[in-house]
């Protein structure tokens, strides 16, 4: 271990939704981190984590925990609408953030914190947590000896009651955008020169099937599609499938849900994703991304590609083009 990285480092978590007590709970499960504050909007929100770690102090303001907390960092989890403001706030104090996906609804809210990022993005990491899956990361090792990507083929299917638990939200959005970001760093950020998309709705007209083709001037395509159609009967987080061809070589990603299966009155998936948050013995994808953020904290890495806030932009900007084309 590097020097720089012998005493953990002191992160705080804002957000205790879902995806920010599992944040928490990871962090409180690696060696490389210590977790010394969370900040939610509600007290019972910070009631309900104090049973967990009754130790780590709780605040309901963002600016409050950035004065009087130690915190070194922070993980921004919380819903999308506040992820700018939150950041800003952090940014202006200081702090290095990993921002969660998306960086924001739109373009120009996300472009508001350019004056607050430093040129290579050292203090605003984005949570893209596939990128630290263990399959995706050994597809890049593939990479560097099989050649070129000339053709990826990704699905990730979501259950139909996504629609109730995030209304308003696309599959572009809050699905596809996991796939852009896989394409984006296998393409090292170079940036298609056509799009093409469709999309289908439910009979209330709310979008639950997304399509999308992206095509580069070296003439590689990517084909994604996302939706919220899968049932009851199927594993409780969809499924998820990457295929990508070269010259002479395929590779196929089955990432989701892991492989394990459990038989009772009916079948279960439940490891989902590559991700456990156990007190002590974190593992996983979220578990490497937080330690990626703990090294970036300490200057001992560099955010990695896919995960610098000009990514972010420009995953953006794809995702424009990608609703403009489907009308």
């Amino acid at each position: 271990m590097s020097a720089r990285m012998q005493s953990p480092v002191k992160l705080g978590v804002v957000g205790l939704g879902a995806f920010g007590t599992l944040h928490a709970r990871t962090v409180l499960g690696l060696a490389e981190a210590e977790l010394v504050a969370v900040v939610a909007r509600r007290q019972a929100s910070l009631d309900a984590f104090a049973a967990v770690a009754p130790e780590v102090p709780g605040y309901l303001d963002v600016v409050q925990a950035a004065q009087r907390s130690d915190a070194e960092a922070y993980i921004v989890a919380s819903a999308t609408a506040s992820h700018v403001p939150l950041t800003r706030v952090l940014l202006e104090a200081g702090k290095t953030v990993l921002l969660e996906k998306p960086i924001a609804a739109d373009r120009e809210a996300a472009g508001s914190l350019e004056p607050w990022v430093r040129d290579d993005s050292r203090n605003l990491m984005m949570g893209h947590i596939l990128l630290f899956n263990s399959e995706f990361r050994q597809l890049q090792e593939e990479l560097q000896d099989c050649g070129p990507v000339r053709f990826i083929d990704a699905v990730r299917h979501r259950p139909v009651r996504t629609i109730e638990l995030y209304p308003g939200e696309s599959p572009f959005h809050l699905t596809m955008t996991h796939d852009l970001y896989c394409v984006q760093a296998l393409l090292q950020r170079a940036d298609p020169v056509r799009f093409s998309a469709q999309v289908q709705r439910d009979a209330a007209g709310r979008m639950n099937l997304a399509l999308a083709q992206l095509q580069w001037d070296d003439g590689t395509i990517a084909s994604l599609t996302a939706s919220f159609m899968t049932t009851a009967g199927m594993a409780a987080d969809g499924f998820d499938r990457m295929e990508a061809f070269g010259d002479g070589w395929v590779a196929r990603l089955l990432p989701n849900p892991r492989p394990i299966e459990f038989y009772q009155e009916s079948a279960r998936w439940p490891m989902a994703l590559e991700i456990r948050a156990e007190a002590g013995t974190a593992t996983g994808m979220l578990a490497e991304e937080l330690r990626c953020f703990c090294r970036v904290v300490r200057g001992v890495d560099t955010v990695p590609v896919g995960a610098t806030y000009g990514d972010a932009l420009q995953l953006m900007r794809w995702l424009e083009a990608l609703e403009a084309a489907a009308g």
